[in-house]
């Protein structure tokens, strides 16, 4: 009688592998090299991890721990590793953290087609989820067309900086109590889209809510695919997406103004009078000239409405709870605004005067800033460091805003609220434009660094430098109980405000 040997075990193991079929040792074989090589490559055995492991399936174990104890991990990270490189694993990547002025300097300095900021934002923000496939972030229109027009553009701001403080914050003699950050959001959502698409529609408020409500979907939907393994992104994002839906609406409202202005364009070609000159117009003559369609024009609005509204109302509402928690800077903000405004009005070049109020509100970003990152880039081929480490292609490399910002080494008594420190440092420096709000340095990363610093901070700082100096001209304020400043909020690499907190309003007394 025949006895198989797979149920006498008479077979050794290399006459077991012989009886598989020879494809599919070949599949196993090769899936088997893929995983050894993944992990030896993709996971960076070689940098120094932290947080967590770098095993296969243990680093899940760290990224689950990043989402609530980034700030501690960052820290040890930089403690440890300063002047040198470490990786932290998020669910869906590895991402490998410069420390140090000489090597954020190198991360900056590295060449387009090494590296891509592009490509970086985009990742940050889950841009082909959160706003769709084709969507992409125009950087040109804003570091160039919106920067060169802000002194044009001041008066129209300023305009709407007043209404909207009218409508949300009414100046009463009485103490009235508001929820800071969603009013902020409404007020920087209406003098943003001032700027964007002009009047009447920066004052509807169907438009407004669809701005604000899809900031807010894009900021949880960004989050969510945050902590989703790359493989299940494609799935969990065609659930979670609402992009979709936000541009059909969005397409409600600017189709109409689109319809119109190209009707105008062919009429008149560019001797159309009393022309609007907005974000709208910039990007629709943009596309005109690209041959794209108009519904890149509707992605354009909604991705800056996004970044506008989530970045300023976020750093605006840091900058009023620092207020409430020191109001022994009031007084002197306020006389430092009387005197210019008196000479200049309110003016771009009168913004550029507040020494004060430029180094409050840096000093307050220093401290309280809006992210864990900056100075993001992804590799775009395998890079060597100049310290001989290899960065595959692939990698996302960031710096540590938080660290960066509370190193001894770069700022004197680093975790102490100094209001005036950089326009004291402006002053020892002789007018030096380092210290400005808008610029940035090896050990000021706020806005990132280097060419490829956030295209829109020079209106973001504009803005909200108005908006400040507005609402101290008009208002007392001062926190509705508890005098101390709310903790921030971490939530993996963001960082926020308490969106819970109040303050007391009132016409000002003085």
């Amino acid at each position: 009688m025949y006895k198989s040997p797979l149920t006498s075990g008479e077979l050794s193991f290399s006459e077991t592998v012989m009886t598989i079929p020879i494809p599919f040792t070949y599949i196993f074989a090769a899936l088997l090299a893929i995983f050894f090589y993944r992990w030896r490559y993709a996971n960076l055995p070689y940098i120094p991890t932290v947080g967590g492991s770098s095993l296969p399936l243990l680093s899940y174990r760290g990224a689950f721990r990043l989402v609530r104890h980034a700030k501690e991990i960052m820290k040890e990270g930089y403690q440890k590793y300063k002047g040198g490189i470490f990786k932290i694993a998020m669910l869906d990547r590895w991402v490998v953290v410069f420390s140090g002025p000489e090597l954020v300097d190198e991360l900056r300095r590295m060449p387009d087609e090494m590296v891509s900021f592009q490509a970086a934002a985009e990742d940050l923000v889950q841009l082909k989820y959160t706003f769709g496939e084709g969507s992409a972030i125009h950087m040109d229109l804003i570091r160039n067309k919106l920067t060169r027009s802000l002194a044009a553009l001041l008066p129209d701001i300023q305009d709407e900086i007043i209404a909207s403080f009218n409508d949300l914050i009414p100046a009463r003699d009485d103490w009235t109590s508001i929820t800071v950050l969603p009013a902020m959001q409404k007020i920087v959502a209406r003098v943003s889209s001032r700027v964007f698409v002009g009047r009447p529609l920066c004052r509807n408020e169907e438009y407004l809510n669809l701005s604000i409500f899809h900031t807010l979907s894009v900021a949880r939907t960004r989050k969510l695919l945050g902590l989703t393994p790359h493989i299940l992104k494609p799935f969990i994002g065609r659930f979670v997406n609402e992009s979709k839906q936000g541009i059909k609406k969005g397409e409600t409202f600017l189709n109409p103004l689109i319809e119109e202005r190209l009707r105008r364009i062919d009429e008149t070609g560019d001797a159309w009078p009393d022309k609007p000159d907005d974000l709208l117009q910039w990007s629709l003559e943009d596309a005109v000239a690209r041959g794209d369609k108009m519904d890149t024009v509707v992605r354009s609005i909604l991705i800056t409405n996004f970044a506008a509204i989530h970045t300023s109302s976020s750093s605006f509402t840091q900058a009023l709870y620092t207020l409430a928690a020191h109001p022994e800077c009031i007084k002197p903000l306020r006389e430092e605004i009387e005197i210019v405004i008196k000479e200049e009005g309110w003016t771009k070049t009168a913004l550029q005067k507040l020494r004060k109020l430029d180094s409050f509100m840096r000093e307050n970003q220093r401290i309280n800033g809006i992210t864990s990152f900056s100075v993001m880039r992804v590799a775009l081929q395998d890079i060597t460091l100049s310290n001989g480490t290899l960065i595959p292609v692939g990698t996302l490399m960031v710096a540590p805003v938080f660290c960066t910002h509370m190193d001894e080494e770069n700022y004197h008594d680093a975790s102490v609220f100094n209001p005036w420190r950089f326009s004291d440092m402006r002053d020892e420096d002789g007018e030096n434009t380092k210290h400005h709000f808008v610029s940035t340095s090896s050990d000021y990363i706020a806005f990132g660094h280097g060419r490829h610093a956030c295209p829109g901070r020079f209106f973001a700082v504009n803005e909200l430098k108005a908006m400040m100096a507005h609402l101290l001209m008009n208002y007392d304020v001062r926190f509705e109980g508890d005098t101390e400043r709310p903790k921030n909020i971490w939530f993996s690499a963001s960082v926020s405000p308490d969106p819970s907190i109040k303050l007391l309003f009132r016409k000002r007394q003085e």
